[in-house]
């Protein structure tokens, strides 16, 4: 790899830790290409992505930077996993790990918050969007309906009032 090269990939790097929502940093060691393949494939799947990065230039890429703290996170065989949404990488990521043990989950990156391993894990355990979306309608829509119901129950009791007083006069 020429300078070029290495600059052009740092610059890469630079962009992907300031643009991302979210960055996920594993240990991939013991992962056949076949499993790092799943794993770039679910990770696509969700809109991520997944790279093998070149330790010592994501080191420079991070230098001066807010992200800079999770520097300590990339030695040995490092790869990172991104997204924009910051529960895809997550979820997925820690979904993979569960299932193999030969990824290993450091710690990550959102925003300029920097989270350990446990931190992504809770991440990933959290629903999704879409998900609180549908239980905030639900909430919202909840109160309305019984709102119509208290309403419409005192002029149907009112009715029914009205239709037994004038079945007693009839049978009178």
């Amino acid at each position: 790899m020429d300078r070029a090269e290495k600059t052009e990939l740092v610059a890469s790097y630079n962009g992907i830790f300031a643009d991302s929502g979210i960055v996920v940093v594993t240990h991939y060691s013991g992962l056949s290409v076949a499993e790092i393949s799943d794993l770039r494939n679910r990770m696509a799947e969700v809109g991520g992505t997944v790279k093998v990065t070149k330790n010592r230039l994501v080191k420079l890429a991070l230098a001066g930077t807010s992200a800079e703290g999770v520097e300590d996170l990339f030695s040995g065989p490092t790869a990172i996993a991104y997204s924009n949404d910051p529960m895809a990488a997550p979820r997925v990521t820690a979904k993979f790990a569960k299932e193999n043990d030969k990824l290993q989950i450091l710690g990550g990156l959102m925003g300029d918050m920097i989270l350990d391993a446990d931190g992504v894990k809770t991440l990933a355990s959290l629903p999704s969007l879409d998900e609180l979306r549908g239980k905030l309608v639900g909430l919202l829509s909840a109160p309305a309906t019984k709102v119509a119901g208290v309403v419409q129950a005192p002029a149907g009791q009112l009715a029914r009032i009205m239709g037994a007083k004038a079945a007693q006069g009839e049978a009178a």
